[in-house]
């Protein structure tokens, strides 16, 4: 039976799997992040030789979702605002030298939103937009039963619309993105500004206390979730989606963010467009981009 692998590259953390004809990973791990590319390199074909020593069946093909704006004509993150390490550097012949079945390689963003459309809360969905919500704002885009990448491969960095034109500086070096406003680190820096000095230090912390009842850890979690409305809104208006899905570590506070991003939302949205387009958290979880980025690859061996 075939079976498709699946790399998704995070901050802290590489996921990596093998995935079914059916969208099922029947093999899942993952290993730290190498701080070097080197050190990725040498990393990805150990796990290579790992995960064609670990299944009977023939890995078909592997996909990768790496953060960052990726260029599908040179083949290249150009930058990557949380891994510098992958700034220019060329990936395919590199990655070429390890595997020898075909492979593909897309935003990591990208790959989540795939999978979440393909195998998870967008089946059946003809257009859905995924914003996945951690330590940064990822997006990817589906239009009409296509990831669109757009004419150089840099769609879909919705974490880098300007929601805040006077807000703080994002690591992209653009004030007030959303990113800046909304993502983990926003939400620990609001949660001080409201209550001036604090030792807490992630958003995990904020959301126990909120949780617990407290009004500034609750109050934090609302203005973040103000900022991610403007943005959705924008989505609404000028996409038209048929779902907005909304993952990432974030995400797993529920309602706590949901609810005050869906009221911003609908006031930030024609009525007509905003009833059409339920905004809901995904469902994959940690596993989106890794079965996004084998169901990415299974594609490209029929396109």
């Amino acid at each position: 039976m075939p079976v498709f692998a699946g790399f998704d590259l995070g901050g802290t953390q590489l996921k990596y799997g093998l995935m079914d004809e059916t969208g099922r990973l029947v093999l899942k791990s993952q290993a730290p992040t190498p701080s070097t590319i080197d050190g990725l390199m040498d990393l990805i074909a150990s796990l290579w030789k790992d995960l064609k020593a670990q299944t009977p069946d023939t890995i078909r093909a592997a996909g990768f979702g790496f953060p960052g704006i990726y260029n599908v004509r040179d083949r290249k993150i150009l930058q990557s605002p949380n891994y510098a390490e992958l700034d220019d550097f060329d990936l395919y012949p590199e990655i070429g030298r390890v595997l020898d079945v075909p492979f593909l390689v897309d935003n990591d963003a990208n790959m989540a939103a795939y999978g979440e459309w393909a195998h998870g809360a967008g089946r059946g969905v003809s257009s859905l937009v995924l914003l996945t919500i951690g330590t940064g704002i990822g997006g990817g885009i589906i239009l009409d039963g296509k990831l669109w990448q757009g004419s150089c491969g840099y769609a879909g960095e919705i974490g880098h619309i300007v929601v805040n034109p006077e807000g703080e500086r994002c690591n992209c070096g653009i004030r007030g993105c959303l990113e800046a406003e909304a993502a983990a680190p926003a939400i620990v820096r609001k949660y001080k500004a409201i209550l001036g000095r604090t030792l807490v230090s992630t958003a995990e912390d904020i959301y126990k206390r909120a949780e617990a009842g407290e009004p500034a850890a609750i109050e934090a979690y609302a203005k973040a979730g103000y900022y991610l409305g403007i943005g959705l809104g924008m989505l609404i208006n000028l996409l038209n989606p048929g779902k907005i899905l909304l993952g990432g570590g974030v995400m797993t506070t529920g309602e706590l963010l949901l609810r005050p991003t869906v009221e911003e939302a609908r006031r930030r949205s024609y009525k007509a467009s905003f009833a059409c387009c339920p905004i809901e958290r995904a469902s994959l979880g940690n596993d989106a981009g890794t079965i996004g980025s084998a169901a990415w690859a299974k594609a490209g061996l029929s396109s």
